[in-house]
């Protein structure tokens, strides 16, 4: 059965409408022509983000999101998105947003990167940007 979890380390949360937001994305990954396996969303600090981005990425930066894709098989969703809901809320602010909009706007944008979106060049940005936008307004409480 596919799923789509919610987990939070280092911080309390709990992400509200779990299921609109499940069947939100299942309905992005659909549209892209992907199958889920499984899906998992770790909500977390700055701090527990830094320390994913230095062990795995040999970065030393904080930022929003990081993306592990571990499937083996093409036009299979199985990964893990991190998301430091620290930066989401510098974001909203930044952006004049909510944090609930932000926290959707990372997370279609991890999903995306599993879909294989890249944001490297500014073309592929302004792609991924549209794709972002797209989902979004499909998103409805």
């Amino acid at each position: 059965m596919p799923k789509i979890n919610y987990f939070s380390e280092d911080i309390q949360f709990q992400l509200k409408a779990k299921r609109k937001h499940t069947s939100w994305l299942k309905d992005c990954i659909s549209e892209e022509g992907f199958k889920l396996s499984e899906l998992n969303f770790i909500l977390c600090s700055d701090e527990y983000l830094l320390g994913i981005n230095q062990d795995f990425l040999q970065h030393d930066y904080y930022t929003d999101v990081i993306t592990f894709d571990n499937s083996e098989a093409p036009k299979i969703i199985l990964g893990d998105i991190f998301i430091s809901l620290d930066r989401v809320a510098e974001n909203a602010l930044q952006f004049g947003s909510t944090k609930s909009e932000e926290l959707r706007r990372i997370m279609v944008h991890g999903t995306l990167h599993l879909l294989g979106y890249r944001d490297k060049t500014k073309a592929a940005k302004t792609e991924m940007t549209f794709k972002e936008n797209y989902y979004l307004q499909k998103f409805t409480l």
